[in-house]
């Protein structure tokens, strides 16, 4: 499942305050304790331990970050670019379906660049 942290301060250094929860493998971080009881966002959390393990980790970052500028230029947007990211699409499309990580195919974020 990976190891749950709660740290308002840092969600807000490094996501500007953006987003309630982030995936550093193997950790997910969250602003708050009221954000570990919303069972949508650890799901989707989870998803992206799944990804960042099946890239071996750094390779994940090296392609978020890339398909974000790509995207960034793309949209000229930064939540759109953020959006359009296949690991946030994938992430976005299954959230709520709490089975979905049993039944998910290796790399199955490829379907949604």
């Amino acid at each position: 499942m990976g190891v749950i942290l709660i740290s308002k301060r840092f969600m807000k250094i490094v996501t500007a305050g953006f987003a309630t929860g982030i995936t550093l493998w193997p950790f997910i971080i969250l602003k708050d304790k009221d954000a570990a009881e919303n069972k949508v966002l650890l799901n989707h959390e989870k998803i992206h331990l799944r990804q960042q393990i099946e890239m071996l980790v750094l390779p994940f970052y090296i392609w978020y970050l890339t398909e974000y500028l790509v995207r960034l230029i793309k949209y000229r947007n930064r939540y759109q670019a953020y959006r359009n990211i296949s690991f946030e699409r994938e992430a976005y499309n299954y959230e709520k379906h709490a089975e979905y990580l049993t039944k998910r195919r290796f790399w199955s974020f490829l379907k949604h660049i």
